[in-house]
Protein backbone atom coordinates (compact mmCIF):
# COMPACT_ATOMS: atom_id res chain seq x y z
CA UNK A 1 0.00 0.00 0.00
CA UNK A 2 1.36 3.43 -0.99
CA UNK A 3 0.52 6.37 1.28
CA UNK A 4 1.13 9.96 0.16
CA UNK A 5 1.97 11.95 3.30
CA UNK A 6 1.71 15.73 2.85
CA UNK A 7 2.85 17.52 5.99
CA UNK A 8 5.18 20.52 6.24
CA UNK A 9 6.14 20.12 9.92
CA UNK A 10 9.35 18.12 9.53
CA UNK A 11 9.53 16.39 12.91
CA UNK A 12 5.89 15.32 12.81
CA UNK A 13 6.25 14.23 9.20
CA UNK A 14 9.24 12.02 9.93
CA UNK A 15 7.59 10.51 13.01
CA UNK A 16 4.39 9.62 11.16
CA UNK A 17 6.36 8.31 8.19
CA UNK A 18 8.52 6.06 10.36
CA UNK A 19 5.53 4.51 12.13
CA UNK A 20 3.64 3.97 8.88
CA UNK A 21 6.69 2.23 7.41
CA UNK A 22 6.96 0.05 10.51
CA UNK A 23 3.40 -1.05 9.76
CA UNK A 24 4.49 -2.12 6.28
CA UNK A 25 3.28 0.83 4.22
CA UNK A 26 5.35 2.59 1.56
CA UNK A 27 5.33 6.34 2.24
CA UNK A 28 5.72 9.02 -0.43
CA UNK A 29 6.77 12.25 1.30
CA UNK A 30 5.66 15.74 0.30
CA UNK A 31 6.13 18.90 2.35
CA UNK A 32 3.70 21.28 0.64
CA UNK A 33 0.51 21.03 -1.39
CA UNK A 34 2.01 21.63 -4.82
CA UNK A 35 4.68 19.00 -4.28
CA UNK A 36 2.00 16.60 -3.08
CA UNK A 37 -0.10 17.27 -6.17
CA UNK A 38 2.87 16.57 -8.42
CA UNK A 39 3.63 13.27 -6.64
CA UNK A 40 -0.03 12.23 -6.79
CA UNK A 41 -0.09 12.66 -10.56
CA UNK A 42 3.09 10.62 -11.02
CA UNK A 43 2.64 7.85 -8.46
CA UNK A 44 0.30 5.03 -7.54
CA UNK A 45 -1.40 6.21 -4.34
CA UNK A 46 -3.74 4.17 -2.12
CA UNK A 47 -4.27 6.82 0.58
CA UNK A 48 -3.49 10.51 1.09
CA UNK A 49 -2.75 11.85 4.58
CA UNK A 50 -3.02 15.60 4.35
CA UNK A 51 -2.41 18.67 6.52
CA UNK A 52 -4.54 21.76 5.93
CA UNK A 53 -2.24 24.68 6.73
CA UNK A 54 0.62 24.26 4.26
CA UNK A 55 2.64 26.56 1.98
CA UNK A 56 1.88 27.06 -1.72
CA UNK A 57 -1.38 25.06 -1.70
CA UNK A 58 -3.45 24.43 1.42
CA UNK A 59 -5.07 21.10 2.19
CA UNK A 60 -8.64 22.14 1.44
CA UNK A 61 -7.69 23.42 -2.01
CA UNK A 62 -5.61 20.28 -2.61
CA UNK A 63 -8.60 18.09 -1.73
CA UNK A 64 -10.87 20.08 -4.02
CA UNK A 65 -8.47 19.68 -6.95
CA UNK A 66 -8.09 15.93 -6.39
CA UNK A 67 -11.83 15.32 -6.12
CA UNK A 68 -12.46 17.00 -9.48
CA UNK A 69 -10.69 14.12 -11.20
CA UNK A 70 -10.52 11.34 -8.60
CA UNK A 71 -13.46 10.35 -6.42
CA UNK A 72 -11.98 7.10 -5.12
CA UNK A 73 -8.55 7.65 -3.57
CA UNK A 74 -9.15 7.98 0.20
CA UNK A 75 -8.12 11.23 1.91
CA UNK A 76 -7.43 11.61 5.63
CA UNK A 77 -7.02 15.13 6.98
CA UNK A 78 -4.47 15.40 9.80
CA UNK A 79 -4.63 18.99 11.06
CA UNK A 80 -4.63 21.35 14.00
CA UNK A 81 -7.89 22.92 12.78
CA UNK A 82 -10.30 21.43 15.29
CA UNK A 83 -13.42 23.58 14.92
CA UNK A 84 -16.56 21.76 13.82
CA UNK A 85 -16.82 24.12 10.83
CA UNK A 86 -13.40 22.98 9.62
CA UNK A 87 -14.25 19.29 10.09
CA UNK A 88 -17.50 19.67 8.19
CA UNK A 89 -15.74 21.57 5.41
CA UNK A 90 -13.12 18.86 5.01
CA UNK A 91 -15.66 16.04 4.95
CA UNK A 92 -18.01 17.91 2.61
CA UNK A 93 -15.13 18.43 0.19
CA UNK A 94 -14.72 14.68 -0.10
CA UNK A 95 -12.35 13.61 2.68
CA UNK A 96 -12.91 10.15 4.12
CA UNK A 97 -11.75 11.03 7.65
CA UNK A 98 -10.59 14.00 9.72
CA UNK A 99 -8.19 13.68 12.68
CA UNK A 100 -7.09 16.69 14.70
CA UNK A 101 -3.70 17.40 16.29
CA UNK A 102 -2.51 16.47 18.83
CA UNK A 103 -3.46 12.87 18.18
CA UNK A 104 -2.62 9.42 19.48
CA UNK A 105 -0.40 7.50 17.08
CA UNK A 106 -2.34 4.26 17.65
CA UNK A 107 -5.55 6.02 16.66
CA UNK A 108 -3.98 7.33 13.45
CA UNK A 109 -2.67 3.88 12.51
CA UNK A 110 -6.05 2.31 13.22
CA UNK A 111 -7.87 4.90 11.11
CA UNK A 112 -5.43 4.31 8.26
CA UNK A 113 -5.98 0.56 8.49
CA UNK A 114 -9.77 0.91 8.49
CA UNK A 115 -9.83 3.40 5.59
CA UNK A 116 -7.67 1.14 3.45
CA UNK A 117 -9.76 -1.88 4.37
CA UNK A 118 -12.96 -0.13 3.30
CA UNK A 119 -11.33 1.11 0.11
CA UNK A 120 -10.02 -2.32 -0.83
CA UNK A 121 -13.34 -3.99 -0.07
CA UNK A 122 -15.20 -1.59 -2.34
CA UNK A 123 -12.74 -2.33 -5.15
CA UNK A 124 -12.84 -6.11 -4.78
CA UNK A 125 -15.35 -8.03 -6.84
CA UNK A 126 -15.40 -11.33 -8.63
CA UNK A 127 -13.58 -11.14 -11.94
CA UNK A 128 -15.55 -12.31 -14.94
CA UNK A 129 -14.19 -15.51 -16.46
CA UNK A 130 -15.72 -15.29 -19.94
CA UNK A 131 -17.35 -12.74 -22.22
CA UNK A 132 -19.08 -13.22 -25.58
CA UNK A 133 -18.60 -11.08 -28.70
CA UNK A 134 -21.00 -12.46 -31.31
CA UNK A 135 -19.60 -15.85 -32.29
CA UNK A 136 -16.37 -15.17 -30.35
CA UNK A 137 -15.95 -15.95 -26.67
CA UNK A 138 -13.11 -14.65 -24.48
CA UNK A 139 -11.71 -16.98 -21.81
CA UNK A 140 -9.80 -14.71 -19.47
CA UNK A 141 -8.17 -17.38 -17.33
CA UNK A 142 -6.57 -19.09 -20.33
CA UNK A 143 -5.79 -15.85 -22.25
CA UNK A 144 -7.61 -16.89 -25.40
CA UNK A 145 -10.54 -16.22 -27.71
CA UNK A 146 -12.47 -19.05 -29.35
CA UNK A 147 -14.93 -18.67 -32.21
CA UNK A 148 -17.85 -20.86 -33.23
CA UNK A 149 -15.68 -22.86 -35.63
CA UNK A 150 -13.34 -23.87 -32.83
CA UNK A 151 -10.32 -21.79 -33.84
CA UNK A 152 -8.34 -20.14 -31.04
CA UNK A 153 -6.70 -16.71 -30.84
CA UNK A 154 -4.12 -16.38 -28.08
CA UNK A 155 -4.02 -13.10 -26.14
CA UNK A 156 -1.11 -11.61 -24.27
CA UNK A 157 -1.36 -11.05 -20.54
CA UNK A 158 -1.69 -7.27 -21.01
CA UNK A 159 -4.39 -7.65 -23.68
CA UNK A 160 -6.34 -9.93 -21.36
CA UNK A 161 -6.02 -7.75 -18.28
CA UNK A 162 -6.91 -4.56 -20.13
CA UNK A 163 -9.89 -6.19 -21.84
CA UNK A 164 -11.22 -7.56 -18.55
CA UNK A 165 -10.77 -4.22 -16.78
CA UNK A 166 -12.70 -2.35 -19.47
CA UNK A 167 -15.48 -4.94 -19.64
CA UNK A 168 -15.89 -5.01 -15.86
CA UNK A 169 -16.29 -1.23 -15.98
CA UNK A 170 -18.62 -1.32 -18.96
CA UNK A 171 -20.00 2.11 -19.95
CA UNK A 172 -17.59 3.84 -17.53
CA UNK A 173 -14.65 5.95 -18.66
CA UNK A 174 -11.47 4.31 -17.36
CA UNK A 175 -8.60 6.77 -17.11
CA UNK A 176 -5.16 6.08 -18.54
CA UNK A 177 -3.75 6.43 -15.05
CA UNK A 178 -6.03 3.70 -13.69
CA UNK A 179 -5.26 1.44 -16.63
CA UNK A 180 -1.51 1.82 -16.16
CA UNK A 181 -1.80 1.18 -12.42
CA UNK A 182 -4.08 -1.85 -12.64
CA UNK A 183 -2.84 -3.48 -15.83
CA UNK A 184 0.84 -2.55 -15.89
CA UNK A 185 1.11 -1.83 -12.14
CA UNK A 186 3.52 1.03 -12.74
CA UNK A 187 4.19 3.39 -9.85
CA UNK A 188 5.24 6.11 -12.26
CA UNK A 189 3.46 6.65 -15.54
CA UNK A 190 5.38 5.71 -18.72
CA UNK A 191 4.49 6.68 -22.29
CA UNK A 192 0.73 6.16 -22.48
CA UNK A 193 1.05 5.27 -26.17
CA UNK A 194 1.52 1.76 -24.81
CA UNK A 195 -2.20 1.61 -23.97
CA UNK A 196 -3.20 2.80 -27.44
CA UNK A 197 -1.19 0.01 -29.06
CA UNK A 198 -2.91 -2.68 -26.99
CA UNK A 199 -6.35 -1.17 -27.69
CA UNK A 200 -5.52 -1.16 -31.40
CA UNK A 201 -4.62 -4.85 -31.26
CA UNK A 202 -7.91 -5.67 -29.48
CA UNK A 203 -9.86 -3.68 -32.05
CA UNK A 204 -8.30 -5.70 -34.88
CA UNK A 205 -9.34 -8.92 -33.17
CA UNK A 206 -12.83 -8.03 -31.96
CA UNK A 207 -14.24 -5.15 -33.99
CA UNK A 208 -15.59 -5.01 -37.54
CA UNK A 209 -17.68 -2.62 -39.64
CA UNK A 210 -20.79 -3.42 -37.61
CA UNK A 211 -19.34 -3.65 -34.10
CA UNK A 212 -17.39 -1.03 -32.17
CA UNK A 213 -16.54 -1.78 -28.55
CA UNK A 214 -13.71 0.55 -27.56
CA UNK A 215 -14.45 4.26 -27.35
CA UNK A 216 -11.57 6.68 -26.92
CA UNK A 217 -12.30 9.61 -24.59
CA UNK A 218 -9.81 12.29 -25.53
CA UNK A 219 -7.52 13.39 -22.73
CA UNK A 220 -8.97 10.84 -20.29
CA UNK A 221 -8.91 7.21 -21.35
CA UNK A 222 -11.19 4.54 -22.78
CA UNK A 223 -14.74 3.27 -22.40
CA UNK A 224 -16.04 -0.19 -23.27
CA UNK A 225 -19.52 -0.20 -24.85
CA UNK A 226 -21.55 -3.17 -26.04
CA UNK A 227 -25.05 -2.45 -27.28
CA UNK A 228 -25.40 -5.62 -29.29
Amino acid sequence: MNILLIEDETNLHEGVKLNLELEGYKVISAFDGLQGLDYFKKSKVDLIILDVMMPHLNGFDFCEIIRLEDQKTPILFLTALDKIEDKLKGLQMGADDYLTKPFHLKELLLRVKLILKRSNYSEVKEHIETYKFGDKKVYFNSFEIRNGEGSVIKLTEKQTRLLRLLIEKKDEVVSRKEILQKVWEYETIPNTRTIDNVILSLRKILEDDNHTYFQSVRGVGYKFIDNN
